[in-house]
């Protein structure tokens, strides 16, 4: 299904548009492949680690000498109805000193859609194969620095993609039991084939101990809380990287739709010639199952990992950018909640940046966290990263701080209460409760969005409702989930609601909006591993792409009024009635610093992130009965210090030009969405 045009204006490019060009991988990362030529391989270290220190595993085994090999798992699934069972392709690279010796070794795997069309990682590399269909490049550094280490890493093709049988579907049964049957084959527990269509059997218990870590960003990470979530023995851990918890959270939110609400032309975008020509069924039936509505549908539960949490065996190591508006943070948030909920051993990095992977905005500490990761959970080493704080999170850009546990211990929502203001949308944001009868009102205007509202919070303009702190005295730290309970009178049939939290004050943040979404690619290579003539371990660094802002925001949530009664079920509106909605805010962790305020906006359309109504309502609020459940640490008594005694004086703005309307001072300057064309 090709994606509906979105209007431009300006430099800006319209969310829609930004997915078009650039997220038609959906969740990939893109951009031009390097083409970079061999590296010697890295030098060996001795095999055991000094006296006193905690044991890990050392590059003492040949890369260019590792067994590189193909096989094909059955699935037991016929997803393209052709009478035989679906086989998918598991592409393999494996230490031989272990074989050769008998001793076997754990796997660190990668389910991927996007080996073939698409590629991997910041320089979109895809698998290579030699004149005899032998694996030869291993997209990302996993193979090159943990195969000499002593892992093996298995890239899988999901079904439907690359070398694989089958249909994909978008996160259904299909993606999830082609994985599941790997870590299967990998315990014995299923068939594998030395060729796609042959019957020579290929085993794995001879090489494999079964103990799995899956690994991923994006859809790879999404198949990987899939597989997760079946309670599949053998997966000891999953390492998700920017990852879909729900597939209808990433189409929809709460009814109100989030640009193409429809996976089914992803199905069609990473399937290989073959199964495109004969996948269409498939993607019918997955478009008539996932309607544009935003009714749930059991389609919906099919991908919805968030309620099977509690079969969850493998620890989970989660990994977002705070600014992801591709798969936005509640992803993360409502998986980490469901997790914790059933005492499922975890851990989280939360960025500044966009939908980024963590070799390219935090490179050495990445490597080194996750060689320790895995050498726990896969090797059995007692490292210490079980005990140490759960929690790293940027504060600015390159600046990180820890926690030992996430959301801290002594955080507590905290309800804040939206009061009129002297000018009409311009309102007071505190704990006391508005007078009986208040109300604030405003007109969708889908031409408007988040910046434009955030830029003008102080102005009485007719298309949000603002509400402001006075400036605070003390940092105010928001960690976790939040809400926003709205009570609102539409004057149409339709309407939808967005609800935005916002810092308002100067601040120099990671460029989220920008190409790269944080970050900046350079030309100078680090390597990570060993190297052949056929994969370099060498990738391109990055540094920090950076913006001055005079306001950042801080968390999102959208949704359609029309589910006040049934978040599953749309219902049309009784103009004049008055309706009640709670709307979920993406998971965040951010420091509202003293002297800054802290602003709650509502809105209708968010435009570049939600689609608009039908109509375009107008809204009364009803202040009384509006309020929002914010997640503080240190609770009430956090908010009452930062909201009494005198407040840091900031700097005094000066104008700066805007993209849209009047010129604000740039002090409510904000981050820019990207440039036409630019990759994501």
């Amino acid at each position: 299904m090709p994606m509906r045009k979105r209007r431009t204006r300006g430099a800006r490019l319209p969310y829609g548009a930004l997915v078009t060009a650039a997220t038609a991988a959906l969740l990939a990362t893109l951009v031009t492949p390097a083409g970079a030529g061999p590296e010697p391989s890295a030098p060996t270290a001795p095999s055991s680690s000094a006296a006193g220190s905690p044991r890990e595993s050392r590059p003492v085994h040949s890369y260019a000498d590792a067994i590189r090999e193909s096989v094909w798992v059955d699935t037991g699934l016929d997803g393209d109805g052709d009478g035989r069972a679906d086989r998918v392709a598991v592409d393999i690279i494996r230490p031989r000193e272990p074989a050769a010796t008998g001793r076997k070794i754990p796997v660190i795997m990668d389910a991927s859609p996007y080996y073939a069309c698409c590629g991997r990682g910041n320089e979109s590399q895809k698998k290579t194969y030699d004149a005899d269909g032998n694996p030869v490049q291993f997209p990302l550094f996993y193979d090159n620095y943990f195969v000499p280490r002593g892992y093996a890493f298995v890239g899988v093709d999901l079904a439907g993609t690359n070398r694989s049988d089958g249909c994909d579907d978008v996160g259904g049964r299909s993606d999830v039991r082609s994985a599941k049957a790997v870590v299967d084959w990998l315990n014995g527990r299923a068939r594998g084939y030395t060729t796609r269509t042959g019957t020579t059997r290929a085993g794995a218990t001879g090489w494999s101990t079964g103990d799995v870590g899956m690994i991923g960003k994006s859809w790879d990470g999404t198949v990987a809380n899939g597989v997760a979530a079946t309670g599949v023995e053998g997966l000891k851990t999953i390492v998700p990287i920017g990852a879909i918890s729900s597939w209808y959270d990433y189409f929809h939110s709460q009814g109100a739709p989030l640009y193409n609400a429809n996976p089914s032309w992803l199905s069609d975008y990473v399937s290989s010639p073959d199964a495109r020509a004969r996948c269409g069924a498939v993607q019918e039936r997955i478009a008539a199952a996932t309607p544009y509505s935003g009714d749930w549908t059991p389609a919906w539960s099919e991908r919805d990992h968030v309620r099977d949490a509690s079969k969850v065996k493998a620890s989970v190591f989660v990994v977002h950018g705070q600014q992801d508006l591709n798969v936005r943070a509640k992803q993360f948030g409502q998986w980490w909640d469901a997790l914790a909920a059933h005492g499922v051993e975890r851990k989280i990095w939360l960025s500044q940046t966009g939908h980024v992977d963590p070799f390219d905005f935090r490179r050495a500490d990445w490597v080194r966290t996750l060689h320790r990761w895995f050498d726990h959970y896969l090797l059995g080493y007692d490292n210490g990263i079980d005990r140490e704080p759960v929690a790293d999170i940027e504060r600015a850009p390159d600046r990180w701080t820890t926690d030992r546990q996430w959301p801290p211990r002594g955080t507590a929502a905290t309800t804040l209460r939206p009061a009129p203001g002297a000018e009409p949308g311009v309102g007071a944001l505190g704990r006391a409760p508005a007078a009986p009868g208040s109300t604030a009102t405003f007109t969708d205007d889908p031409a408007l969005g988040e910046l434009d509202w955030a830029a003008r919070v102080d102005s009485p303009t007719p298309e949000k409702a603002g509400f402001v702190t006075r400036p605070l005295s003390r940092d105010l730290r928001i960690s976790g989930s939040s809400k926003v309970t709205v009570t609102a009178t539409p004057t149409t049939a339709t309407a939808h609601l967005s609800a935005v939290l916002v810092d308002l004050g100067p601040d120099t943040i990671r460029d989220y909006g920008a190409a790269g979404e944080g970050i900046t690619t350079l030309t100078e290579r680090s390597c990570w591993g060993a190297s052949t003539p056929g994969d370099s371990a060498c990738f391109k660094e990055t540094k920090a792409r950076t913006a001055d802002v005079g306001y950042t925001v801080v968390s999102r949530g959208w949704a359609d009024l029309g589910t006040w009664a049934d978040p599953r079920q749309e219902r049309p509106l009784t103009p004049g009635r008055a309706y009640t909605l709670t709307l979920d805010l993406a998971s965040a962790d951010h420091v509202v610093p003293a002297g800054h305020r802290l602003a709650l906006i509502v809105g209708g359309t968010d435009r570049d992130l939600i689609d608009p109504p039908s109509t375009s309502p107008k809204l009364t609020l009803d202040l009384g009965r509006t309020s929002a459940k914010l997640s503080l640490v240190g609770g009430p008594a956090a908010f009452a210090r930062a909201t009494t005694g005198a407040a840091p004086a900031l700097p005094a703005p000066t104008a700066r030009p805007s993209l849209t309307g009047p010129v604000p001072p740039a002090a409510v300057s904000g981050p820019r969405l990207p440039a036409p064309g630019a990759a994501r």
